[in-house]
């Protein structure tokens, strides 16, 4: 069973995926301390995903990537990225004497090593060069791919509770739905002409 960790706690209505780098605006006095912390202390703290759907309490571990700006009012834009994902035991108002919560989590100490086979890599590879993304012949992990895709709070959870062999063709079906829609609005663009 995995071990114990009483950690930070940011709850937001966010899933980030392992490797997933995010942006947030911090503003509240809790949430500054924590910033203040992860800075200066280079700590992890969690974002707990505050959503109905989140049956299993799972959230993400995150880290500082770095901080954008800062404001005389005191707010920060930062980014953070998520290195793990956790299950939550307990949610705790404060941690240890702090403003912001706590929480006692275990760590899944995701694998983040999982390849796509060569029908998802090679579709991947179609869709990134329909958005205009840059491409090259990077091998790009499950991760890298959901990351990627313009998924939801819902089917990022989805993606994180199904089992390792079911990962692929979900991503597999999210993947042909996003290039489909790509295709319409290219088609729509095509087909109306502005003045």
């Amino acid at each position: 069973m995995a071990e114990v960790l009483h950690i930070p706690m940011f709850p937001l209505a966010i899933l980030p995926l392992p490797g997933e780098l995010v942006p947030l605006h911090i503003f509240e006095p809790r949430y500054r301390q924590l910033l203040q912390d992860a800075e200066i202390n280079d700590i992890h703290f969690g974002v707990y995903f505050s959503h109905d759907v989140n049956e299993q309490k799972i959230g993400s571990l995150m880290k500082l990537e770095s901080i954008i700006k800062r404001y005389p009012s005191g707010e920060t834009d930062i980014i953070v990225r998520c290195e793990d994902i956790f299950n939550m035991d307990l949610l705790l108002r404060t941690y240890k004497t702090k403003l912001y919560p706590g929480g006692n989590v275990r760590l899944w100490n995701l694998m983040v090593d999982t390849y796509p086979g060569p029908v998802l890599y090679d579709l991947f590879k179609q869709y990134l060069k329909q958005r205009s993304i840059l491409e090259n012949d990077s091998v790009f992990n499950l991760f890298q791919i959901a990351n990627e895709l313009t998924l939801d709070a819902v089917d990022r959870y989805k993606f994180l509770t199904i089992t390792n062999d079911r990962r692929e063709p979900f991503l597999l079906s999210r993947l042909k739905f996003q290039i489909f829609l790509l295709e319409r609005e290219q088609k729509s663009k095509d087909n109306y002409h502005l003045n």
